[in-house]
């Protein structure tokens, strides 16, 4: 291994252990970062001459070119990127490696629900030339990014030939599983930038927060990335606010699970990792999953027996069920954007209700039992719209948030799309209460979800 690689990859292990200087402990994990804050400003070119002058030790991002050394080139980049005319930009991804990417990007390929979301949410749709098939097979959230040359099931049956074809200068990922297209696709940076970890509960130093801001440089987008992350976390906060102070003796416990088709005789349930545990207590619940031993896992979800689940008898059955997976596969019942009928979760929801070794569970019997569309978890809302329906049913006195009107205002504001809640689509079966409106077809009380 050269000595500069060995310098980067130091320098990659003090971006994750060196103390944060920013005061709500987030750091943008792009280089050129040299004071480890949230932004790239003239404090960073302030903190480069000081390492330079050997008067302090270099930090984890200060080698702005990731070159191997930090020296005056890096202050150069830095001007660059704080003017807008950087020529590369290099930066941490999801898995927390170096990646460097070509400015400007204006050919870009594009996979699942969160990576186009953030397409509409930059204003960059005019830049996606390509789209997986589950994006392909999603026309009302994504009207015009449907249209774009589909380069197939990404996950399962790429095709590597067509994206190569549309000559992109970046790849969105969604999986954080990234060597075989680094391999298959030469010259085309593949970037997964984290934005399936999103941590609703301290969103200042999310996964989620952080993959958006880099988003915003990389595509030359910060203000409405800064736009919407602000949203974001003041939304959230504003949930906190009416749930937080709930004392554990009151919060419902919840079972979140994948929904069961009728011949599957275990459940799957979720790690604290995946954003159903983190939408199930920001609304004020508690996953009875939380005692698992692979509850602190990595892996996102757990498999259960029915013996475990009649044992915890949660006071809450929470499924999700997912229309498009990430294989671009559309699965029954219907929901989300392009759902209009909920006739599919109600059926979904009975099937569920009369199977006899969940007969006894008290959810059951007191009808506490909810679908949820897929949809709430992985776009880019990542969970704060689905935790504000949930907070509606579990804590319907103190949750005063009106979980249609956030979601109105993201589809509006932030998507850009002329799509009424009041007419279409299904996400939750049957509504919260009577005080809110249609509630996406009626939805209701089980939160089922589909695996991707």
């Amino acid at each position: 291994m050269s000595a500069d690689k060995i310098f980067v990859l130091a320098l990659v292990l003090l971006a994750n252990i060196i103390p944060l200087s920013s005061g709500s402990g987030y750091v943008l994990h792009v280089f050129g970062n040299a004071n480890m804050d949230g932004k790239i400003d003239q404090e960073d070119i302030a903190t480069l001459r000081e390492i330079i002058s050997n008067n302090m030790s270099p930090t984890g991002l200060a080698d702005a070119n990731l070159d191997g050394e930090v020296d005056l080139r890096d202050i150069a980049q830095v001007e660059m990127i704080i003017n807008g005319t950087e020529k590369e930009l290099s930066l941490l991804d999801g898995n927390d490696l170096p990646i460097t990417i070509n400015k400007p990007v204006e050919r870009i390929v594009v996979e699942y629900l969160d990576n186009a979301d953030l397409m509409q949410i930059l204003k960059k749709t005019d830049k996606v030339v390509g789209v997986d098939l589950a994006v392909a097979k999603s026309p009302a959230e994504f009207p015009e990014m449907s249209n774009r040359t589909c380069v197939g099931a990404m996950h399962k049956e790429p095709d590597y030939e067509k994206v190569l074809s549309l000559d992109p200068d970046l790849l969105l990922v969604f999986s954080n599983v990234t060597q075989e297209k680094d391999k298959n696709l030469p010259g085309v940076p593949v970037l997964f930038a984290g934005l399936y970890y999103p941590d609703l509960l301290k969103p200042e130093t999310s996964a989620f927060t952080d993959a958006v801001r880099k988003l915003g440089y990389v595509l030359d987008a910060q203000q409405d990335a800064e736009e919407y992350i602000q949203w974001h976390m003041n939304s959230l906060n504003r949930l906190v606010e009416s749930t937080g102070s709930i004392p554990d003796s009151e919060r419902p416990t919840v079972l979140v699970a994948a929904y069961p088709e009728a011949d599957e005789k275990t459940i799957f349930t979720f790690a604290q990792i995946d954003t159903l545990t983190s939408m199930v207590d920001l609304a004020g619940g508690r996953t009875v999953a939380s005692d698992l031993p692979d509850f602190m896992k990595s892996t996102y979800r757990i498999e259960v027996d029915p013996e475990w689940v009649l044992q915890e008898d949660p006071d809450y059955i929470v499924l999700l069920v997912v229309a498009t997976t990430y294989s671009g596969l559309v699965l029954d019942p219907p929901s989300g954007y392009d759902a209009d009928d909920p006739t599919g979760m109600k059926e979904a929801l009975e099937a569920f209700m009369s199977r006899p070794e969940y007969a006894n569970l008290k959810a059951v019997q007191n009808g506490d039992v909810y679908i949820l569309s897929g949809n709430l978890r992985n776009d880019a809302s990542k969970g704060l719209i689905g935790a504000a329906y949930l907070a509606r049913i579990f804590h319907p006195d103190e949750a005063e948030m009106d979980p249609e009107e956030l979601h109105q205002e993201y589809l509006q504001r932030f998507l850009g799309l002329d799509y009424d809640l009041d007419e279409h689509g299904v996400f939750i079966y049957p509504p919260p209460d009577q005080g809110l409106r249609r509630a996406g077809g009626g939805a209701g009380w089980l939160l089922c979800c589909c695996i991707l």
